[in-house]
């Protein structure tokens, strides 16, 4: 995390550029590449109070918390009306987990160790998660508008019951994976023993207090600029919402599954790459509905079919090549290259298209 936090230099930087009205480019930029050692510093400040809330409560807020910066920036576009792009970082935060950080987990690691090894009980588990969450999302766009025009509104609470529904599901897994191994949450989350903490209690407080207004005040910046930024240089919000915000928001927590791969530590880095797209699909889209209600500018689960086509894509790519519970460097170079087929076709779609 030390290289990372280098890039602290771009805090005070974004707010120079913004106060200047420099080209809204590179305070998109400055911006984006602010919070991404926000976004790693908040993990960390997660990981040590978990560490004084014992196992069970701190695998909960390990759970809820992993994706705080990315759900922050959401936040911010609900607020500035950005729906769609809320919803092109849910897709593209989902992609990103299961093609981006898994391809280049399985890529660098094949290409170190050979084949790598998992649990295949645990890989099922996972593909029946996805594929829920993935009729999860799908259902409201089948749906929706022929329930829109029989009864006006009726669409938006089909969202919320999906809504509902999903988040009863997740919070099920959690349960399951709290109750269901033998194993400590600690260890099953960081693949070593217990850990003391660093940092003593109101340290962590002030911290997460701390790097929290930052996020905040750092989203705010970059999404500022997104609309100028879409006007000017002629990127999509769709392109900004699939790549560029779940990269930011994620950065360390994709280091972080990489790394664990090139240690042929392969459990751990499909915990937190396919554990985290689950996490995006059925509590954080869940969760941003509701959260959009609160602001006043309702989000539906209504996704555009370009979106459930790559969804649905993904899925069922990283199903087949996890179910053997066996991986290599081919497969990584797989994933990768759907990743990248997504990422132009969503360059070049344009904004509005449904």
């Amino acid at each position: 995390m030390k290289y990372l936090s280098i890039l602290l230099v771009f805090v005070p930087l974004a707010l120079i550029l913004q106060l200047v009205h420099s080209d809204p480019l590179w305070v998109f930029a400055a911006g984006a590449l602010a919070l991404v050692p926000l976004a790693a510093w908040l993990g960390a400040a997660t990981e040590e109070l978990a560490l004084y809330t014992g196992p069970r409560i701190g695998g909960f807020l390990n759970a809820t918390l992993g994706n705080a910066a990315e759900l922050i920036i959401t936040i911010v576009a609900i607020r500035e009306g950005l729906l769609e792009l809320v919803k092109a970082s849910i897709t593209g935060s989902i992609l990103g987990n299961l093609l981006l950080v898994l391809g280049l987990s399985i890529f660098l690691g094949g290409l170190r160790h050979g084949i790598q090894r998992f649990d295949r009980r645990g890989a099922g588990v996972n593909a029946s998660m996805l594929t829920l969450a993935a009729i999860g999302l799908a259902i409201p766009a089948v749906f929706g508008h022929t329930i829109e025009e029989a009864s006006h509104g009726a669409a938006e609470w089909l969202s919320i019951g999906v809504a509902v529904v999903l988040m009863f599901i997740y919070l099920l897994s959690l349960l399951y994976s709290f109750t269901g191994k033998g194993e400590s949450l600690e260890e099953d989350a960081h693949g070593q023993g217990v850990h003391q903490p660093t940092w003593s209690l109101p340290v962590v407080l002030g911290l997460l207090a701390g790097i929290t207004l930052l996020t905040v005040w750092m989203s705010e910046v970059m999404i500022g600029a997104v609309e100028p930024v879409v006007e000017t240089w002629g990127l999509t919000e769709f392109f900004l919402g699939v790549v560029i915000v779940p990269i930011v928001g994620n950065a360390a927590e994709h280091l972080v599954g990489v790394t664990a791969a090139w240690k042929d530590k392969m459990e751990l880095s499909l915990a937190i790459s396919v554990g985290s797209s689950m996490q995006v699909a059925l509590f954080v889209a869940s969760l941003l509905v509701f959260v959009s209600l609160l602001l006043g500018n309702p989000m539906n689960l209504i996704f555009n079919p370009f979106e459930l086509a790559a969804l649905g894509a993904a899925i069922v790519i990283v199903a087949l090549i996890s179910l053997d519970g066996e991986s290599n460097w081919l497969e990584g170079a797989q994933l990768l290259g759907v990743y990248l087929i997504i990422a132009l076709a969503f360059y070049f779609l344009p904004t509005g298209a449904r």
